[in-house]
């Protein structure tokens, strides 16, 4: 990808604010969306970075534009794979200490995020009580309300009390309604990903030598085969999360009130493939697939997704359609993150072993296929019979 130019810059920022405006509707007319066309260096370290986000901040916000440097602070709140979470603290002339969240993009992670869809859902999503209010957006990031929680670990998930709250709050997230196409965008994704990852070249000669193991035509085969059969399951369509992981779950313990964030991968999908990558979540950031919930602990998320005010009216029926449901996308999201892994290889300038991942998630999508895949055929036989 060559440098971009000026012109190509403003044009961008100018588009992601025509979306983010565009999405807030007559309600939020009283708050005006800003903008600045700069762009931070994501490689900098924290104190390299500072002054370039203060500078930022004042360009955003004319009210903090003549404070003192010193009236600004920086800490990290979390560095993702796709962005990096900054907290800036700012003490206002009347003495008043205000907090904001500076969202960084990854690099190159356009290859895998569309950023216009993300922005035009970000509102209305905000709008439904999910995230942190947009205040304004940069060439690279933008900066949002400073949400005072903290940040879930994996092992929070799995405990009955949590994963009944997360279960309620997915159930309002699905419900939410996104103005635009209502087409799942699930298997466009992963075949243009397909694309991609399989036309790579790796200037690293043990890179090139891991890749060149991969067997394209056979995941090829795996996508079309699994798509097939996910569409014989009629899964309800819904506005998805579709990386509802611990890191985008946080929790303000005072107040016993969960926050559903970051929407980068947000888009319509299937009800069952947000759910089954949930699930994957469990395993956490070492891929321990063995934490890869129990029927007893997915039926007890089911209850309180399907009927949040009255979990234990919910029929056998509905419990049974939604554990095959999720549990055969299950193996679609290992598809899709096996996929977006390869592209990461190659673009992503951080140190993470991409590769590895593809071959982690890949090996265990066929691990667990024939059980997700006889259990789904065998449900689908017994419906057709009924």
């Amino acid at each position: 990808m060559g440098s971009r130019t000026e012109s190509e810059s403003e044009r961008e920022i100018w588009k992601a604010m025509e979306v983010a405006e565009g999405a807030r509707g007559d309600n939020s007319s009283s708050h005006v969306l800003q903008s600045a066309s700069l762009t931070l260096d994501t490689s900098l370290s924290l104190p390299d970075l500072t002054p370039p986000l203060i500078e930022l901040c004042k360009d955003l916000f004319k009210k903090w534009s003549r404070l003192d440097d010193s009236s600004f602070s920086v800490e990290t709140v979390s560095g993702g794979i796709t962005n990096l979470l900054l907290k800036v603290s700012v003490k206002e002339e009347d003495g008043n200490e205000v907090p904001v969240t500076v969202r960084l993009y990854g690099p190159n992670t356009d290859y895998v995020i569309n950023r216009e869809r993300e922005l035009q859902a970000i509102k209305y999503l905000s709008a439904a009580g999910f995230g942190a209010k947009l205040l304004g957006v940069f060439q690279n990031g933008m900066v949002q309300s400073f949400i005072n929680a903290r940040t879930l670990i994996p092992q929070d998930m799995r405990e009955p009390k949590l994963a009944a709250e997360i279960a309620k709050q997915l159930h309002k997230f699905h419900r939410v309604d996104i103005p635009g196409s209502k087409e799942p965008q699930l298997w466009n994704d992963i075949f243009k990903f397909y694309e991609n990852a399989s036309t790579l070249h790796f200037d690293d000669i043990e890179k090139r030598k891991k890749y060149e193991t991969i067997l394209f035509k056979e995941v090829y085969n795996e996508v079309v085969e699994i798509k097939e059969l996910t569409d014989l399951l009629n899964a309800p369509v819904v506005f998805a999360h579709n990386d509802l992981l611990s890191g985008n779950l946080m929790l303000n313990d005072d107040e016993e009130k969960l926050y559903i964030i970051d929407f980068e991968y947000g888009s319509y999908s299937y009800r069952g493939y947000d759910i089954g990558n949930h699930f994957n979540e469990y395993a956490g950031y070492d891929c321990d697939y063995s934490l890869y919930p129990s029927k007893d602990e997915q039926y007890h998320f089911f209850r309180h997704y399907l009927q949040p005010d009255k979990p234990h009216e919910v029929s056998d029926k509905d419990l049974e359609a939604l554990y095959v449901e999720s549990n055969t996308y299950m193996l679609v999201s290992h598809l899709f993150w096996a996929l977006w892994a390869l592209i990461q290889a190659k673009m992503s300038p951080i140190d993470f072993d991409y590769l590895g991942y593809f071959f982690l998630r890949y090996d265990e999508f066929k691990r667990r296929k024939e059980k997700a895949c006889s259990l789904a055929r065998s449900y689908l036989s017994g419906q057709e019979s009924r």
